[in-house]
């Protein structure tokens, strides 16, 4: 709003012209502090982000744009609306419309955590864990695009190491058990610690995902599209966890064995299945514990013009 004292005040964006005459492909604020409005699981909160907001500059004579309405735009539809599909368009839309004839595109970044409760494997229990989201949204003339971005963690257990170490389980056998083959003294055997002289590696993972959300949907569901990596990996990290659950983490690892092409093709299968996912890349990320280096793995929907691995 301009105040009868600031229309009395210089505005060189108006009464001046660039030195140089040239458009401008963005050009805007970056790194604004903004609380956000979360809708979770019937559960509202406000987290802090990080907001990036920009829009071209077309006139290739004009001095500037008018930042501080894009400053004012942000600051009361994020504070006083949720997040979600509807509420990004119409950013999108405000800030371009706000420059009047100067602009005719507009580009959004959110960066910021969300918490979610997750329960326990076996017991009664829950834990917090917080995830790091990235939304990118960019209106080109009247279409827009809008980017979800994720990190999930999960353990990964080495096929290739767990065959070794069943090797050297069942050649310990043949060494070392005595007596009759029953199943109580076979399990007894198992017990003891001396006879598992082997386990396979395991490591703690990360997939990270960006997909590109159709516009048709209103509401970004940012639990479900964590949960889809999750399910289809079936080994995330866990929040509390008492015996009952260790073991169960344990029994996961053990049957869901995973090179990083696997979990890559796992998480391939799920988007694929989405029909509100119009593109996705996905990069998993396996930290070692054999190896002092990585092993990855990266796909994509394939899209023409899209997503690149």
């Amino acid at each position: 709003m301009i105040t009868e004292k600031d229309s009395h005040l210089p505005d060189i964006s108006k009464t001046k012209s660039s030195d140089i005459s040239l458009p401008i492909d963005k050009v805007g604020m970056s790194n604004i502090e903004m609380p956000l409005k979360l809708n979770v699981n019937s559960e509202s909160y406000f987290v802090p982000s990080s907001l990036t907001a920009t829009v071209n500059l077309i006139d290739p004579d004009a001095k500037g744009i008018h930042m501080s309405r894009i400053y004012r735009s942000a600051r009361d539809l994020f504070t006083d609306n949720p997040l979600s599909v509807d509420l990004i368009k119409n950013f999108l839309n405000t800030i371009d419309s706000s420059q009047g004839d100067l602009s005719d595109s507009s580009y959004l970044e959110l960066n910021f955590k969300i918490p979610l409760k997750r329960k326990a494997l076996i017991t009664d229990d829950w834990g917090w864990r917080q995830y790091p989201v990235r939304i990118i949204a960019e209106k080109k003339k009247d279409n827009i695009f809008i980017y979800f971005t994720s990190t999930v963690k999960y353990s990964s257990t080495c096929p290739c190491s767990a065959a070794l170490a069943r090797q050297l389980v069942a050649e310990n056998f043949e060494k070392n058990y005595e007596g009759p083959v029953t199943s109580e003294s076979f399990k007894a055997w198992l017990l003891k610690e001396s006879s598992i002289n082997a386990t396979p590696h395991a490591q703690r993972s990360d997939a990270k995902f960006t997909v590109q959300l159709s516009n048709s949907i209103p509401e970004i569901n940012f639990e479900s599209l964590i949960e889809l990596v999750e399910k289809a990996l079936g080994t995330p990290v866990q929040t509390l966890v008492k015996r009952a659950d260790e073991q169960e983490f344990a029994r996961l690892n053990g049957t869901q064995l995973m090179f990083c092409e696997d979990a890559g093709r796992k998480l391939k299968a799920a988007f694929e299945k989405e029909k509100d996912i119009m593109d996705y890349r996905v990069r998993v990320d396996h930290y070692e514990s054999l190896h002092a280096h990585d092993a990855t793995s990266t796909v994509i929907k394939g899209v023409p013009g899209g997503l690149k691995a």
